[in-house]
């Protein structure tokens, strides 16, 4: 499935600028992003529920975009569940085939394979309202994969559970997703949830698409200010590139130290940020070096602002110069080394490894506001 320059409108107000997206066939494919990033939109126009203004939506090679939502090869399953209350568990999941008029035989065999699937054979005659969330949506599951679609679209189907069973159902989803092969497209503004179920992520920002790939690429190489940002703990050290030297760039942080790293296509004299993930960091008493770590390892000295526990972990919160704030997680798993750790308002030296270390860009809307305010105060400054 494709979309080519898809682009909703709704009045002056851009929801999807022009968006493309190759999804492979049989993959678990999730668009990820904040309120209002344009995912659902994106999704609704792929089911046939909103019309693009622009663009081509490309299912087996063939453009639905002018086709209602019944006679596209998609099937949606709502947060909502959308379940008949009047039927049972059983004539729920066959309504589907039953209005196709497939062979009643076929409906019994298709149906029941169903329910074992989502594990609900027993509950077949029960109505929705004797079923409890997580049940009632794996009704809609089944309901929605008997009609075997070549896309199946999910609308943060598990955004009303619990965080327990949520969590359990994310992995069954993803169980049945490899299982019967069909394509899925999910919607979700969790990026864990997105991280654990995902063969590919595209992370949507104000209705554009600022990365897609895999999970551990999104989240170990981000392309952009915003994705290193959204995508876990955001440890953003803003700095300008200096210089290069092959693929490397000699970067001045605004922290007040020049390092190396890969240039990621950065040129000299561009503003970027520096990235390292909180698991990846070292805290040490100030000059002193962290003793885990070899000789190249590169530093940054700071203030710690905070520490918390977390039961596994524990958070350390560190003030760099210029004001960025770098969030450190010490796993607890030596008590007598926890204790040893620096409280708030000591001086540290934050260090790490160079291949923990990643170059990104700023976002689009970033550069736009940066832009702006650095006008500003041109024209204020000449005034």
């Amino acid at each position: 499935m494709s979309l080519r320059g898809v682009t909703k409108r709704f009045g002056e107000f851009t929801a999807v600028d022009s968006i493309d997206l190759d999804i492979r066939e049989g993959e678990f494919f999730t668009l990820l992003g904040p309120s209002g990033c344009g995912k659902t939109t994106t999704l609704r126009m792929i089911a046939g529920f909103e019309e693009p203004n622009a663009g081509e939506i490309l299912v087996g090679g063939e453009d639905v975009a002018g086709l209602p939502a019944h006679k596209r090869p998609t099937n949606t399953v709502f947060q909502s569940y959308a379940l008949f209350p009047h039927l049972t568990v059983r004539d729920n999941v066959a309504y589907g085939l039953k209005r196709k008029r497939v062979d009643k035989a076929e409906i019994d065999e298709r149906v029941k394979a169903e329910l074992e699937r989502v594990g609900l054979a027993n509950e077949a005659n029960r109505k929705p309202n004797q079923l409890s969330g997580g049940q009632q949506q794996r009704v809609a599951l089944a309901r929605a994969v008997v009609n075997l679609p070549k896309v199946l679209l999910l609308d943060e189907p598990l955004g009303a559970l619990d965080l327990k069973l949520r969590k359990g159902l994310q992995l069954e989803l993803k169980r049945i997703q490899q299982e019967i092969g069909i394509t899925f497209v999910y919607v979700t503004h969790d990026q864990e949830e997105a991280l654990t179920m995902s063969d590919r992520i595209a992370v949507m920002n104000r209705g554009v698409v600022e990365q897609v790939d895999n999970p551990v690429e999104i989240y170990e190489r981000p392309t952009t200010t915003f994705v290193a940002g959204f995508i876990g703990v955001s440890n953003l050290m803003p700095g300008v590139v200096r210089s290069l030297s092959g693929e490397k760039a000699e970067v001045e942080l605004e922290a007040g130290v020049t390092i190396s790293a890969d240039a990621n296509g950065l040129g000299t004299g561009e503003r970027c940020h520096a990235v390292v993930r909180p698991e990846k960091l070292y805290v040490a008493p100030k000059g002193m070096p962290a003793p885990e770590l070899a000789a190249d390892a590169q530093s940054v000295d700071g203030v710690v602002t905070s520490s918390v526990f977390l039961g596994t972990a524990t958070q350390l919160v560190v003030e760099l110069r210029g004001g960025a704030r770098m969030t450190v997680l010490y796993l607890n798993t030596d008590e007598a080394k926890r204790q040893e750790l620096p409280g708030g308002g000591a001086d540290v030296t934050l260090s790490w490894t160079p291949e923990h270390i990643h170059l990104v860009r700023e976002s689009g809307t970033e550069r736009a506001t940066a832009d702006h305010e650095a006008l500003a105060r041109e024209r204020a400054d000449a005034a």
